[in-house]
């Protein structure tokens, strides 16, 4: 994990499990501002708080991302130490430790869909490991070389045969699973490629950059499809799919999260409060027990906003330096937040009886 000041900082969360979350997302997206008449009831004052419910300590330093399994059984963490660990998401046996395959630390990692249960790390060494945890967590299977600097984001697409990655060379690079080929090479952008992601179908990825350009990309003919665009164009520190594959969650060094829709380019909602101006920081969807949307940020705090008014929910405290990395489960109402080096812990915020 690249640790500076000057350049973006990131980690994503693949949307493996969009068929599960799908149905609960299909709903469509107010863009009114005023109050219907007979409206329904604000599910921000029914909304119950996360409470903490235990605090990791698996790394020597930065936690640099967090990705809950597609099944929710596991959670991955990876960091600055060079280093991955493997935790049982009931949090009661000894994580599994991945370590000595990298010489930089980890900047992302993802994992792929249920039946495949391969894990991909990606490196400040230029490299993406390749697990099945199936099998050998400890021991990789695959090394992927071709990016020439720092690789900053990966993600599986849903069937688990192909890989994107990003890196601070500005290009995206799509790979083979199975042979490890590189596919496809984007010359994406002018900047670092801060984030990549598949849609829930595996046909399109998006990627965000420094350059301030979110851009979507046709994985079968290497075509960008789409580009969003902010008339203030502040550098994009974070990009995502919706779970149904209808919206693209962007997050931006000034402050904000927008909600774009795909299909016309243009922004339905702006989520602010948090602080995010430094780091790329990871934002989720929450689709468990309503709609929400998550981020971490640089007060140390982690932010949950109901989707629809914009209106902030809870504030999680805990943490002694950058939330860096969030993830939700994906069946459960529970979050995941780590933290940058001061605090280099993993928090587990989970909400009524979970």
């Amino acid at each position: 994990m690249h640790l500076t000041s000057d350049l973006p900082e990131h980690h994503t969360t693949p949307p493996s499990v969009a068929d599960a979350m799908t149905a609960t997302f299909e709903a469509p997206i107010s863009t009114t501002t005023t109050t219907p008449r007979h409206h329904p009831p604000d599910p921000t004052l029914t909304f119950t708080p996360y409470t903490l419910s235990h605090t990791l300590s698996p790394h020597s330093n930065a936690v640099s991302s967090l990705k809950f399994s597609p099944d929710g059984s596991l959670l991955a963490s990876a960091s600055a130490d060079t280093t991955a660990r493997i935790h049982s998401t009931t949090f009661t046996t000894p994580f599994v430790s991945i370590s000595g395959h990298h010489s930089l630390g980890l900047s992302d990692l993802a994992f792929s869909s249920a039946e495949a249960r391969h894990l991909a790390l990606a490196s400040d060494d230029t490299t993406i490991s390749l697990y099945d945890i199936s099998h050998n967590p400890t021991a990789p299977i695959m090394s992927l070389r071709g990016h020439t600097s720092y690789v900053f984001c990966v993600d599986f697409n849903p069937q688990g045969n192909m890989i994107v990655s990003g890196g601070f060379d500005e290009t995206v690079r799509v790979w083979d699973v199975k042979t490890g080929r590189c596919l496809r090479v984007l010359p994406a952008h002018s900047d670092p490629v801060t984030s990549v992601g598949f849609d829930r179908e595996g046909k399109l990825v998006v990627s965000s950059s420094y350059d301030g350009l979110c851009r979507v990309w046709d994985v079968g003919t290497g075509h960008c499809v789409k580009t969003l665009i902010d008339d203030e164009n502040p550098p994009v520190s974070f990009s995502r799919f919706s779970p149904n594959g209808k919206f693209i969650l962007v997050g931006t060094l000034d402050n904000t999260l927008r909600l774009w829709n795909y299909s016309t380019g243009k922004f339905l909602k702006t989520y602010t409060g948090h602080a995010n101006s430094k780091y790329c920081i990871s934002s989720a969807f929450s689709v468990t027990n309503g709609k929400y949307i998550l981020s971490g940020s640089e007060d140390n705090c982690v932010y949950l906003w109901e989707l629809q008014t914009r209106k902030i929910v809870q504030k999680l405290e805990g943490h002694t330096d950058t939330v860096i990395s969030v993830a939700c489960h994906p069946t459960k109402n529970m979050i995941a937040s780590g933290a940058l080096g001061s605090d280099r812990t993993v928090k587990i915020w989970t909400q009524g009886d979970d």
